[in-house]
Formats: C-alpha cells, sequence, structure tokens
C-alpha cells in the first residue's frame, strides 16, 4: 500500500510496535462508513471556522484583521497535522484540531481571492466538490486501479511538486526570484497548474485505495480519524491548487 499523501504512507496501518496489521474485535476496527462519517465531520469543522474568517471581511480595509487568523491557522495547521502524522493514535483530537485550524486558513485565503476575483471561491469549491466525486465514482466503479505503476507515478510526480515549492520557497527567503512560472499567469504557468491540479486529484484515488485496504485490514479504530486527516489534506490541497489555477486564468482575461 503506497500514497503519495504524506499522512498516508505505507506504513500507516502496521501495528505499532509488532509492525503487522492485526485483527481485532469487530467494534474496535477501523471501518468505510467510520471513516467517510468522520471525513464528514472534519470538512463541517473546516467550513465553520473558514465561514468565521469569511464574515471578518467587511472591505479592504478589513484586511489587516484577516492576517492573525491566516497565520494562526497556516502555521498552527502545519505543526498539527505533523504531530498526528508521527502520533497516529492521537488523532481522534489532533484531526478535528486541524481542521479547525486549516478551516481559519482557509477562511482567509479565500477573501484575498475572492476580492480581487469575485465569485472564485464557489468556483474552486464546486470544482473540488466534482472531482472528489468524479474520481470516487471512477474508483469504485473500477475505471481507475490503484495498480502499483500508478501508485508509484503519483507519489514521484507529488515528492517533485512538494520539493520544487520547497527550493522556491527557499530561494524567495534568500531574496532571489525563484520559479516565477508557479505563481505567474503565463502559458507555462497554467500549464503547471493544471498539472499540479491534476496530480492533487489523483491522489485522492490513491487515498480512497489505502483507506479501504486499512480497514479490510482490520487497523485500529482511530484510524477511522487518521484516514479522514489524510482524505482532508488531500482535499485542502486540491482546493488551493484550483484557486491558484482559477485565479491565473481569470487574471489573463
Amino acid at each position: 500500500m503506497r500514497s503519495g499523501n504524506p499522512a498516508l504512507n505505507e506504513n500507516t496501518f502496521l501495528d505499532v510496535g509488532s509492525g503487522q496489521v492485526v485483527s481485532r474485535d469487530p467494534g474496535q476496527v477501523m471501518t468505510l462508513n467510520g471513516t467517510v462519517n468522520k471525513t464528514g465531520l472534519l470538512l463541517l469543522m473546516c467550513v465553520a471556522t473558514a465561514a468565521y474568517t469569511w464574515n471578518l471581511y467587511t472591505g479592504p480595509e478589513s484586511m489587516g484583521l484577516l492576517m492573525p487568523y491566516l497565520l494562526v491557522g497556516g502555521i498552527g495547521g502545519f505543526i498539527v497535522a505533523l504531530v498526528t502524522v508521527f502520533k497516529k493514535e492521537w488523532s481522534p483530537i489532533t484531526a478535528p484540531l486541524y481542521a479547525l485550524l486549516e478551516g481559519l486558513f482557509l477562511g482567509g485565503i479565500s477573501v484575498f481571492f475572492e476580492a480581487q476575483f469575485p465569485g472564485i471561491v464557489m468556483q474552486a469549491v464546486m470544482l473540488t466538490l466534482g472531482v472528489l466525486a468524479s474520481l470516487l465514482l471512477a474508483y469504485k466503479s473500477g475505471l481507475i486501479r490503484a495498480t502499483e505503476n500508478f501508485k508509484l507515478g503519483v507519489v514521484a510526480a507529488t515528492g517533485g511538486i512538494a520539493l520544487l515549492y520547497l527550493i522556491n520557497l527557499g530561494l524567495r527567503l534568500f531574496g532571489f526570484e525563484g520559479f516565477g512560472f508557479i505563481h505567474e499567469s503565463s502559458a507555462m504557468g497554467i500549464a503547471f497548474s493544471v498539472f499540479v491540479v491534476i496530480i492533487a486529484a489523483l491522489n485522492l484515488v490513491l487515498d480512497f485505495d489505502f483507506i479501504e485496504s486499512g480497514a479490510e485490514a482490520g487497523a485500529p479504530k482511530y484510524m477511522e480519524w487518521y484516514g479522514a486527516f489524510g482524505l482532508v489534506v488531500t482535499l485542502i490541497w486540491l482546493y488551493l491548487e484550483i484557486l491558484r489555477l482559477l485565479a491565473k486564468l481569470q487574471s489573463r482575461d
């Protein structure tokens, strides 16, 4: 089992200590329905805090009010995500906390995009949900299969994108220009964003497969929270990349 999502790697469902997946009492094991329910709950939490920061915006003069929420949500969410990855058994607590913090960040960043391109946030939300529904249907119907080669390709592409983003961030921190196409609305910039959106979307397929495999293997009950957390991480990434792509397209009009 492999996933491009750093929250869901090949050791995720291994029993701590023994290195083996074990069978447990039916009421104490991970299930698909349980993971789906917890994913929905995390998304509701994320939307709730996003709506809070979104409603703080009353005009350009209120932009400064959003910065603390952006910083707390973004940095706090990143830290909590790292804790969750390394302490999976804490996920019943850390996964909801991550969703709440990321909601603060998403609400703030969405306001910035919406102020520049009215209507873009609803478009990004609908496209994200559409991609989720389409890929879930394709996966369940067997149109897309998470074969080993498919997984390797998506993992490699995801790692390459992450490395490119990190290098670009490092260059900018030291005063260099970095890779302009990541942010520009040029043909190359748009093509790059389309590629990233595709890779983010394909990570959903790997996550579906990984969660299903964990449920079949009898992973412990708390892994429902962890599986939901991993799926929400991918959805947030996909939403942000779609938002970026739409902004590039609209800036060319």
